[in-house]
């Protein structure tokens, strides 16, 4: 017989999860420890790594697969290009939320670093046909990402921290962010 663990979907082991802490506080406090060691732990390289192979991924082939008349319309290859990056941003977006929300600016600011990173790395490294086909799209992104950052961020040595990380790691763009949001 096979192990049953290996075989249960992502949301049957959280309903189980769940369930054995409602019902063993010992368990419960090893539950949150190990969720707490997990969410602790922020590597921005990688994180950037995996943004940039995000969107060097992005296919040009289903960019124009997406585009054109639709039965609820048209979709330019300009608005399907920005749908198809904020698409696969938001993952990523959203656990830059989940630190702030969870009250980790620490993580927070580093893992941001990491997305602001990627998507640098993006628009200086990659020679992918979608990139050519997005023109400063890469761009308006990284500044979308980091204002939201900042209109969440309440340490301003994270905000010192963020320029300082922008003028070494993402210079060509680090006068206008740095300018934008200098406090």
């Amino acid at each position: 017989m096979m192990d049953a663990l290996d075989n249960l979907s992502h949301e049957e082991a959280l309903w189980i999860l769940k369930e054995l802490c409602k019902t063993d506080a010992k368990i419960r406090i090893r539950i949150l420890a190990e969720a707490e060691k997990l969410f602790m732990q922020v590597d921005r390289d990688a994180v950037a790594e995996d943004v940039f192979f995000e969107l060097d991924g992005l296919n040009v082939d289903e960019l124009w697969d997406r585009s054109g008349p639709h039965r609820h319309g048209y979709s330019s290859p300009d608005e399907m290009a920005v749908e198809m990056i904020e698409e696969a941003l938001k993952p990523y977006e959203d656990k830059i939320q989940q630190y702030q929300k969870m009250g980790m600016p620490e993580q927070a600011k580093q893992y941001c670093m990491g997305v602001l990173k990627g998507i640098y790395q993006f628009e200086h490294e990659a020679q992918s046909e979608f990139k050519e086909q997005a023109p400063d799209l890469a761009a308006e992104c990284f500044g979308g990402i980091l204002d939201e950052w900042r209109e969440r961020c309440t340490r301003k040595e994270d905000i010192q921290a963020m320029n300082a990380f922008m003028g070494q790691e993402c210079s060509e763009w680090a006068k206008w962010a740095i300018k934008d949001g200098a406090e």
